[in-house]
């Protein structure tokens, strides 16, 4: 039977007893609290060790040049794919030739569309020529005619004025003849009354009445003459009349046939112009059945393919990477983090594939990042709110590798203001965001430090 009592206390040498030597030590709690000392001081100094403030967020590789970017080429016309000249990882320079189609619509099949249409070219501009040569024939027809009327006019402007001229001579001549049978009358009466009175002879009075009888002839002569030179005014107004309705008629005919020949030309000239654009467009058109490269690149994806295939007008057919391009970094932030952003700023990136190792609140002491600057910020937000910002090459940091390649990922820091440690877990904890500061205060540090 043991003996348990409480009486009986049974004293064992610990020294016996390995274990229990090394599991129960002599003033543990002492040491544990230097230990904790020593870590307290040592995050009491970590917490004032400065720490870079930054905005993180992943982008990706692009082209700071919108010629320099993956380039896709378009067929300008529909067609039928005849001949392949290059295929995918080819080089290429500007102007090689990529790509042969046919024709696939009906209204170019001809082999010598373009010449039939230089030839109706010609013809309409022959056209042209003949209908100015009648224009210049009508206008010589005008001025003949314009001369000829002045002078026939004026040949009948002197006809009324001789005929004008004799009216007056008929007139004087009427006159005196009146004149001479009121003589002859007067004469013939008093000799009447002599003869009746005994005191002159029947002879004598038979030789006045003769001459009386004179006197009227010639009178009724005379006013015969009068009338007519008054009807051969009257005739030679009307001619004057007529010659110039002719006349005014005959141009204004010429005139008519020279404006519906000009009317002519022009339209003509308009066909002219329409068939030049044709011939020009068919020429331009033949030339498009050759595709070739716009600029120095690789071909890095064929989009169609096989001989015979139809492609559509504007469709794709291959993609173009240049061969000399700018490498930029695109990046996407919040509204919230946009004030903190300006041009200039500093940023470290990561690319993807190039191992590095990343302390982003010490970014002098990370290894295989590398320097950037802000190149621009867009003035507008992105359909899920974000604004990008583009950044450029940091010329006096570390090249970028040259085995860099468009469309690559990156993790991008843009480095903000320094704070201490404890200050940034305090903005942390409280939700607040980053310090905002200008780039003049950066440069005021520079000068002050």
């Amino acid at each position: 039977m043991l003996n348990l009592s409480p009486s009986n206390k049974i004293q064992l040498p610990r020294e016996d007893f390995w274990s229990l030597k090394s599991v129960i030590k002599e003033k543990s709690t002492k040491k544990v609290i230097r230990v904790f000392y020593v870590f307290f001081m040592i995050a009491v100094i970590l917490m004032f060790i400065p720490w870079t403030q930054n905005v993180r967020s992943n982008g990706k590789l692009i082209t700071l040049r919108p010629e320099q970017r993956p380039q896709t080429i378009n067929t300008i016309i529909a067609g039928r794919i005849e001949k392949w000249y290059v295929k995918d990882g080819d080089v290429v320079k500007k102007g090689d030739t990529l790509l042969f189609i046919s024709e696939v619509k009906d209204g170019y099949f001809d082999p010598k569309l373009v010449e039939r249409t230089k030839d109706q070219l010609r013809v309409k501009e022959q056209s042209v020529r003949t209908y100015g040569d009648k224009v210049v024939s009508l206008d010589n027809r005008i001025d003949a005619l314009i001369e000829s009327g002045k002078l026939k006019l004026q040949q009948a402007q002197i006809k009324l004025k001789q005929t004008r001229l004799k009216l007056i001579s008929d007139s004087i001549d009427y006159q005196v003849a009146r004149n001479n049978y009121d003589i002859a009358k007067d004469q013939f009466n008093r000799f009447e009354k002599l003869t009746n009175e005994g005191l002159k002879s029947q002879t004598e009075l038979e030789v006045r009445k003769v001459s009386m009888q004179r006197a009227q002839g010639s009178m009724i002569s005379s006013q015969q003459k009068l009338l007519q030179s008054r009807n051969d005014i009257i005739d030679a107004k009307v001619e004057l009349s007529s010659i110039e309705a002719k006349y005014r008629d005959e141009v204004s005919k010429a005139e008519s046939d020279k404006f519906s020949a000009m009317t002519s030309m022009y339209e003509t000239e308009v066909d002219v112009t329409k068939l030049q654009t044709q011939s020009a467009n068919y020429s331009i058109r033949n030339g498009m059945y050759i595709i070739t490269a716009p600029q120095d690149g690789v071909v890095t994806k064929v989009i169609q393919s096989g001989i015979g295939e139809t492609v559509k007008q504007g469709e794709e057919i291959l993609t173009i990477m240049p061969k000399v391009y700018d490498l930029a970094v695109e990046m996407y932030i919040l509204p919230m983090d946009l004030p903190l952003i300006h041009q200039g700023q500093k940023v470290r990136l990561q690319f993807d594939g190039w191992p590095a190792i990343v302390f982003s609140g010490w970014p002098n002491t990370s290894h295989g990042t590398y320097g950037g600057e802000v190149f621009a910020i867009d003035n507008f937000a992105q359909e899920d709110g974000t604004f990008r910002v583009l950044i450029s090459p940091d010329t006096s940091d570390y090249t970028w590798p040259k085995a860099l390649r468009v469309g690559g990922g990156t993790n991008s820091m843009i480095l903000l203001k320094d704070v201490p440690i404890w200050y940034e877990l305090w903005r942390i904890i409280n939700g607040f965001p980053p310090d905002f500061y200008k780039k003049s205060d950066v440069k005021a540090n520079k000068e002050k430090k």
